[in-house]
């Protein structure tokens, strides 16, 4: 499960703000995936590593949304990202 984990933006992309969103360029696979703002928030903390508890608690700090709902739509956004090979696990330092 990805809330121990730690995720980063894979290499194999380009990616552009417009206007608060994000589009983003798989170029392995070509296709193009578009993110609205607290998505594009996401992407960009994804730039570097970081791990699911220090994305939601950024998240929790700079959006108005209850913990329960953030941590599910953050899960669920993670994922969507992991299965179109946009976002990858990593190890974490010390692991």
């Amino acid at each position: 499960m990805l809330i121990n984990k730690t995720l980063v933006a894979v290499s194999d992309q380009v990616s552009a703000d417009l206007q608060g969103e994000s589009v983003i360029l798989n170029l392995k696979t070509g296709r193009y995936y578009g993110l609205d703002p607290v998505g594009a928030r996401v992407w960009e903390l994804l730039q570097k590593p970081i791990t699911f508890q220090h994305l939601k608690g950024t998240l929790l700090d700079e959006f108005e949304v209850d913990e329960h709902t953030c941590e599910q739509d953050l899960l669920e956004l993670l994922q969507q990202l992991v299965d179109v090979e946009l976002v990858e696990v990593v190890d974490a330092p010390g692991d």
